[in-house]
């Protein structure tokens, strides 16, 4: 039976929580990670309702994609809300954990549930998420000290390229130089150029490792004086994630593809409201699962017909259907997001096969109820 942190690895793994916005809360919010975990279950909002669902199923993880407490607390007891919620989790010994905008823009994370949902194909992100800042470093080394600071500067954290590490590049080459007065050279004369056989090292790295990484170099170098650049390096764009998606679906038309919508979607008081010409032709698709008014200008420029979204206020959508672009779709926020509680929960099942229960909870946490 794995623990509560065999579960959280893997879903961090999917959903990594730093590529998460600044604003947002995301991560293990209760729970034990030594303890024991057979049964999760799955919703949108950590609600009391859903609270209350997981504790009488005995589920021991609660996996929400909404967090339960985003703006700072300076407690949570049980006369609140959000306080109530956590005390009936509490009680059950359910644990608790968010993946809110770090699942939203992860490889088959809730934007790819939605275009699944819809049946779309040759699915992209609609903007590529930017991995973290990387530098390359070079150096140049003598040769026969080529192996300890390629070793050293590894192990600062260099040459980490996914799931490999130790990654660099050697070329053979000739150093030259003069050492003058004061100098204490390790190779040559002072007063004299020197010509050393010498390796040029070139590794990656992460931004953020850069301090550590040149610290490194420095104490493993055998030059008084070594010679080494680092060089900033740009995002290639071609990340697998991203905000948002686009993709394509069989020629039909704008009131058919709604209608397909409204199918694969759960019901809601909202229903689908749609701005366009109900005849429009339609291949080519954008969606995005939550509120994503804030893309609005990138799906002008993304070659879209239509733009699925959820959360569309006035201004923004009146504006935007004056550029006569791609045509709107506007569906439930809950909806559009619960497409991915079957996406994750069938990855999770897929990870730990019989060893855990799984469940999608069956609370509808939209706050509409009906329409007049």
């Amino acid at each position: 039976m794995p623990t509560l942190q065999d579960v959280v690895d893997l879903l961090h793994g999917w959903y990594p929580p730093d590529t998460a916005d600044d604003w947002d809360a995301v991560g293990l919010v209760y729970g034990d990670p030594a303890s024991s975990v057979s049964k999760v279950m799955f919703a949108v909002d950590p609600t009391l309702e859903v609270a209350r669902e997981a504790a009488a199923w005995k589920a021991d993880l609660l996996v929400v994609h909404h967090p339960l407490f985003l703006k700072p607390v300076h407690g949570f007891a049980a006369t609140t809300p959000k306080g109530r919620t956590l005390a009936t989790l509490a009680g059950a010994g359910c644990a608790l954990l968010t993946a809110h905008t770090n699942a939203d823009r992860a490889e088959a994370g809730v934007s790819d549930a939605l275009a699944g949902a819809l049946g779309l194909t040759d699915v992209r992100p609609l903007t590529h998420a930017a991995g973290p800042p990387r530098d390359k470093l070079t150096t140049f080394v003598p040769a026969d000290a080529a192996a300890p600071v390629r070793a050293a500067i590894a192990e600062a954290g260099a040459g980490r390229i996914g799931d490999y590490d130790f990654a660099s590049f050697s070329s053979p080459g000739q150093g030259r130089f003069r050492p003058l007065v004061g100098a204490q050279p390790t190779i040559g004369t002072v007063g004299s150029i020197e010509t050393v056989d010498e390796v040029r090292v070139e590794v990656v790295l992460e931004r953020a490792l850069r301090p550590a990484v040149v610290a490194a170099l420095l104490a493993s170098h055998p030059y008084e004086e070594p010679a080494y650049d680092v060089v900033e390096l740009a995002d290639p764009g071609l990340s697998s994630a991203g905000t948002a998606r686009i993709g394509s679906v069989p020629a039909t038309t704008l009131r058919e593809l709604a209608e397909r919508i409204g199918e694969a979607l759960p019901d809601t008081a909202q229903g689908v409201r749609v701005s366009g010409d109900p005849e429009r032709a339609v291949r080519r698709v954008a969606v995005c699962g939550g509120a994503g008014d804030f893309l609005l200008g990138e799906v002008l420029r993304s070659g879209a017909d239509v733009y699925v979204t959820s959360d569309l206020r006035h201004h923004p959508a009146s504006e935007f259907v004056e550029h006569a672009g791609p045509a709107l779709v506007d569906v439930s926020h809950w909806a559009a997001e619960w497409t991915w509680l079957p996406v994750v929960e069938a990855r999770l099942r897929e990870s730990l096969g019989d060893t855990v229960e799984t469940r999608v909870s069956t609370t509808v946490t939209d706050p509409w109820h009906f329409r007049i």
